[in-house]
């Protein structure tokens, strides 16, 4: 694995970081306590290229390489979390699985919308009752003539208000998870209702949502794949999720550092710079070595995916070690503010709210655990 980045690569690294402190980090405390991201920053985004990364330029995309996705996800995980969320739902989560199972027609439809952030997508799996058990959805579709009628209820769904087309998964048959399948759902479809969910501990700017779905009809036309393969597409497309939500947490981690280095540096107490002392020296080291194993575990992700190889193993490592590297290196930067780092004037305790779901969606620290352990030992230890 080649770990030097090519100049295109830098280019848009540099491209993301520049746009990114100019547009997204002087407003994300704003943001933050407004509960509400300023939606004109996604057409800004999605100019710099941010929604059509990894999407073919057939389908209006910009094409080019995961390793590329990553380092515009780390970018935005270290300037805002909750943006970062916005495109990893609308490109990832939905556009890859149009990209990967939708027909000519839906590609046509739906992609050119979504890299030129004209429309946002999200993705409708989790459910009240059912998260990491995903295949034990309880949402309904049944079959009416040409169409499907659907009914049932969606939560933590990101992007859930803001999307004009939701991927919802729903049971066709009993047959556990070979009886769930997928459906393109424009939102504005009679029947389809999102309800905002407010008071989140972190990605507060970022709207997340829960569905309604009541006699939802929709055309055949409108599944994507086939009758029964809803579960397979889901979890296919989650695992280059986790991909990208631990992308977004190197970010997370390589913003603590930064800004804690330059709070250590430029704050003075016993007559001298606080960087100064070695217990913060301690503090600061940690954050760099998560930093630099974080990344190259996100990094090989990109690699083993840019080369057609399996990721999904490596993919939950990633994601394991990622988000919990986040939570301790937020923790670790408030420790360096001190009492400075309680308050939102800084973006230590920011840092720390949003790391914290990270741990939990899109697989919980725990099932990934399982996960990796059953690479290993061959044993499933989910039944």
């Amino acid at each position: 694995m080649d770990l030097t980045l090519n100049d295109e690569q830098q280019a848009f690294r540099d491209l993301a970081r520049d746009f990114l402190d100019r547009e997204a980090v002087p407003h994300r405390t704003q943001w933050d306590r407004d509960e509400q991201v300023d939606l004109e920053i996604v057409p800004k985004m999605a100019e710099i290229g941010f929604f059509g990364l990894t999407i073919p330029e057939e389908y209006g995309g910009l094409g080019g390489d995961y390793l590329t996705y990553v380092l515009g996800m780390e970018e935005l995980g270290r300037a805002d979390s909750a943006l970062r969320g916005i495109v990893s739902v609308s490109n990832g989560l939905f556009g890859k699985s149009v990209l990967g199972f939708g027909t000519e027609e839906q590609k046509q439809e739906w992609l050119p919308q979504i890299a030129s952030g004209s429309v946002l997508g999200c993705f409708g799996l989790t459910e009240p009752d059912t998260g990491s058990d995903a295949g034990n959805l309880t949402s309904r579709a049944r079959r009416d003539g040409d169409d499907y009628v659907l009914n049932g209820q969606k939560l933590f769904i990101t992007n859930g208000t803001w999307a004009k087309v939701a991927l919802v998964f729903a049971r066709t048959s009993d047959d556990g998870p070979r009886g769930v399948t997928a459906f393109l759902v424009p939102t504005d479809t009679p029947g389809f209702e999102a309800r905002e969910v407010k008071g989140k501990l972190g990605l507060r700017g970022q709207a997340t949502a829960e569905l309604f779905l009541s006699d939802v009809r929709v055309p055949a036309s409108a599944r994507l794949g086939d009758e029964g393969q809803g579960f397979k597409i889901a979890m296919t497309t989650l695992d280059k999720g986790r991909v990208s939500v631990a992308a977004g947490c190197v970010g997370i981690v390589q913003g603590c550092l930064e800004e804690s280095v330059s709070y250590a540096t430029s704050r003075r107490q016993f007559g001298k710079p606080l960087a100064g002392f070695q217990l913060v020296q301690e503090l600061i080291s940690d954050m760099s070595v998560d930093a630099d194993a974080a990344r190259l575990l996100v990094w090989r992700c990109a690699d083993l995916i840019d080369r057609g190889e399996p990721f999904g193993t490596a993919a939950s490592k990633a994601k394991l070690f990622a988000s919990e590297a986040a939570v301790r290196a937020a923790n670790n930067a408030i420790q360096v503010y001190g009492g400075a780092g309680y308050v939102d004037e800084y973006p230590a305790q920011k840092y720390l709210r949003d790391a914290r779901v990270m741990t939990l969606y899109e697989g919980t620290s725990q099932i990934q655990k399982l996960l990796i352990g059953r690479a290993e030992t061959g044993v499933n230890a989910f039944v």
